[in-house]
């Protein structure tokens, strides 16, 4: 299995996730300009990506799609809420007949030679998920837009080989920044995003010997900044009741308009 971030970010959010003989794509939060370059890294055309799983209908997470779909009419796999989201979101422009594929959360679906496993997600949108997805015995998963996490997150993200897990904010940058407070109030609240450190507590609880690459994603980017959230995570491990400490880990903050290195597993 591989996995590639080619954007992440409050601005833009786009994944790979792929094997031999499948290629997927969570999220399509830029251009299809973009997305096609990224692809392109990857040696890879749009015409031969399996499918693309959303997370959820707000922008960041599904901007390119209306352009993408349309040129290379792969199927689109969201919950039912988020596919009305989509449905109701005109800048898309008119989605391609049939494209569109409910699926549910807690009920795994097969794509190829990979298991995807939909989890349900606390975040202010219609019927958000993440993504965990199995081959060939090995597993990564998806992990944004986390307003809280409970043991069921964990579960689902537990025995990991490799994740993608979000670190949006640094509290005190927040707290002190120019959003109004309503705005303050959603990103920190139940149903915002994951902070640094809350960020860093969640990875203390999934960390195990074989989860060997680690990237943290979706920063905010008036409330964070790359090395702000790495060293907080790395702190959060090393000050956690565990085996672990943050030096040891395989981490890097994926850019947001970079194209990550490739993570195999």
């Amino acid at each position: 299995m591989r996995m590639c971030s080619i954007a992440s970010g409050s601005s833009g959010n786009c994944i790979y996730v792929g094997s031999d003989g499948t290629h997927l794509l969570v999220d399509t939060g830029i251009s299809k300009k973009r997305i096609e370059e990224g692809l392109r890294k990857l040696d890879i055309k749009g015409e031969e990506l399996s499918g693309i799983l959303i997370t959820h209908e707000h922008s960041d997470h599904i901007q390119g799609l209306g352009v993408f779909s349309r040129k290379y009419e792969i199927p689109v796999y969201a919950t039912p809420g988020t596919i009305e989201g989509i449905r109701g979101c005109s800048s898309l422009g008119r989605m391609p007949e049939g494209l569109l594929c409910p699926i549910h959360t807690d009920e795994p679906f097969v794509l190829g030679d990979m298991t995807v496993k939909p989890f349900a997600i606390s975040h202010d949108a219609n019927e958000p998920s993440g993504y965990r997805l199995e081959c060939g015995g090995r597993s990564v998963a998806v992990a944004t837009d986390l307003g809280k996490y409970d043991e069921y997150t964990v579960e689902y993200l537990s025995g990991l080989d490799a994740v993608l897990l979000e670190a949006n904010h640094d509290i005190h940058m927040l707290e002190v920044g120019g959003y109004p407070y309503y705005l303050k109030q959603r990103i920190s609240g139940d149903r915002g995003h994951l902070s640094n450190e809350l960020s860093g507590r969640l990875l203390c609880d999934i960390l195990h010997d074989d989860l060997k690459h680690i990237v943290l994603g979706h920063l905010s980017k008036e409330n964070n900044y790359a090395r702000l959230a790495y060293e907080t995570v790395k702190l959060e491990v090393t000050l956690a009741d565990n085996d672990y400490r943050g030096e040891d880990l395989n981490m890097f903050v994926a850019g947001r308009d970079a194209v990550s290195d490739i993570i195999t597993v």
